[in-house]
């Protein structure tokens, strides 16, 4: 019988449980956890969304940071709110609020190093969360509301927006914004997916483009277009729901629709990635609580020679 090692060229990994993940994706390995257990990482499976725990403060037009397990809420309104939870996994607990309060604002980072900037009124206040409270940092150059953002804490992008749209787009380097290159076209109430200020794509109405550092191109349409929506992931692995319950996935060339939010959530938050993400929040009187998370594993299959 021929070795895998022959085949391949290396030997099979011995690994202690399951491993999903991209970098996983069409390996062979030994579980150390059982006896004469091999298991094979297939592609991604079917997602769902599944409810979890909802906002202490219910709300629309709020930003969002974080991950699905540590997840991070703040502003949003109507009336304009300065509430700020941190979810870890199942419950919401309120923490200390925006210095400024909100709505309609765009956020990003993590729970423990998070931005939030522009919205209504303020319109170009932007705060900076360290995990425990907020402080008021430097101002986007150009005052806007319904805008979307991407990135970390030091690295973000804060993209179109405004009642009239716009196609303004501003770069943060951690410390100040800067204006680059702007939109082909202009437009509202949309969402990004990125993780820097180098990397991300803007998603909403009838267009989406994608951002190189340092112009737009625009790229594959949504299959449901449609504003006040949700972004989470990367500008090659993103995530859009929102507005109608569709959910719409992005591999960095096409979107693919796949299973529904419970929910219709307008001018939701999202966060996380396009396989482990959060959707929460929505307008209305008095608006939403609900949260939903969003979970896409890989297929693991087990090979028992024991």
């Amino acid at each position: 019988m021929t070795a895998f090692k022959t085949i391949k060229g290396v030997p099979v990994k011995t690994i202690s449980g399951d491993r999903a993940g991209a970098s996983f994706e069409g390996q062979l390995y030994y579980d150390s956890d059982g006896v004469g257990i091999f298991k094979f990482v297939g592609a991604l499976a079917a997602g769902t969304w599944a409810s979890g725990g909802a906002l202490n403060t219910a709300r629309g037009g709020l930003g969002s940071a974080g991950i699905q397990t540590a997840g991070l809420a703040f502003g949003g309104g109507d009336p304009d709110r300065a509430q700020t939870e941190e979810y870890n996994g199942s419950t919401w607990s309120e923490q200390n609020d925006l210095n400024t309060a909100r709505r309609t604002l765009a956020g990003f980072g993590l729970q423990t190093a998070a931005l939030a900037t522009g919205g209504t009124p303020s319109g170009a206040a932007t705060e900076l969360y360290d995990g425990t409270s907020w402080t008021e940092v430097n101002d986007l150059n150009s005052a806007r509301r319904y805008l979307a953002g991407s990135g970390i804490q030091t690295s973000g992008l804060a993209t179109g927006g405004n009642s009239t749209p716009t196609a303004l787009n501003e770069s943060w380097d951690g410390t100040s914004w800067t204006e680059v290159g702007d939109l082909n076209t202009g437009r509202t109430s949309l969402a990004n997916c990125g993780t820097s200020n180098t990397s991300a794509i803007a998603v909403g109405g009838a267009n989406n483009e994608l951002w190189n550092g340092t112009s737009w191109t625009e790229v594959n349409d949504l299959n449901s277009a449609r504003t006040e929506i949700g972004g989470a992931g990367s500008a090659t692995a993103g995530l859009i729901c929102g507005t109608t319950v569709n959910t719409e996935i992005w591999d960095g060339t096409s979107w693919t629709e796949v299973n529904n939010l419970a929910i219709a959530h307008t001018s939701l938050a999202a966060t996380g990635t396009n396989t482990l993400a959060l959707a929460f929040g929505s307008n209305g009187a008095p608006g939403n609580s609900a949260t939903e998370e969003w979970t896409q594993a890989h297929a693991i299959k087990t090979i028992d020679l024991s």
